[in-house]
């Protein structure tokens, strides 16, 4: 049986893939990276946290360790703060290793920070879902005040001052929930300790 195709319909089907790979895959992507880059560069490039001669030390969207009872501390991390293993523990809430690792972890901060275990914000001792959520709720990191104003020798309104001053409200006054974000207060309390 002979073939009813003919080339001429194969043109408009290949030149329309063509137009659609090389239009929607690369010059929208194009074009779409660049309004953004020039709309939020800070955002495009993963808002990263440079020092003043433009060393990268981090990104306002991970949360990343802090040692020393100077610094407030996020929440704790099943991937071990790395990006490139970011996960929660998939635990289930009815696990016992999850019950038994949330009670030592909440008996070691509840001892960090001079309080009773009942103190501790559930959000102190357990994971997100990516295990790299840099914010906390304002409770979470209140319950940490006394603590880093103890180990740089400063009253406790002045880092409760710096924690109101890096208070986010909800977005738009609607979407999520008040947070600070640990890698920007902890860049300030490091800055403030610098100042003058």
């Amino acid at each position: 049986m002979k073939s009813t195709t003919s080339p001429s319909l194969w043109r408009p089907a290949i030149g329309l893939s063509l137009f659609g790979l090389v239009g929607a895959g690369l010059a929208y992507a194009i074009v779409a990276t660049g309004i953004a880059a020039a709309l939020f560069p800070v955002q495009a490039e993963g808002s990263l946290v440079r020092d003043a001669d433009g060393t990268v030390r981090g990104s306002l969207l991970l949360a990343q360790p802090f040692t020393g009872d100077g610094y407030f501390q996020a929440r704790p991390s099943a991937a071990g703060y790395d990006p490139m293993a970011a996960a929660g523990s998939n635990l289930a809430r009815s696990n016992r290793q999850l019950a038994r690792r949330v009670d030592e972890a909440t008996a070691a901060v509840a001892a960090r920070e001079q309080v009773a275990p009942a103190q501790v914000p559930g959000e102190l001792v357990t994971t997100s879902a990516s295990g790299l959520d840099p914010e906390l709720p304002p409770a979470a990191a209140r319950l940490q005040v006394a603590r880093v104003a103890r180990a740089r020798g400063w009253p406790p309104q002045r880092v409760q001052a710096l924690l109101d001053s890096h208070l986010q409200e909800r977005q738009w006054g609607v979407f999520g929930q008040p947070r600070v974000n640990v890698v920007a207060l902890n860049r300030a309390l490091d800055a403030a300790a610098h100042a003058p």
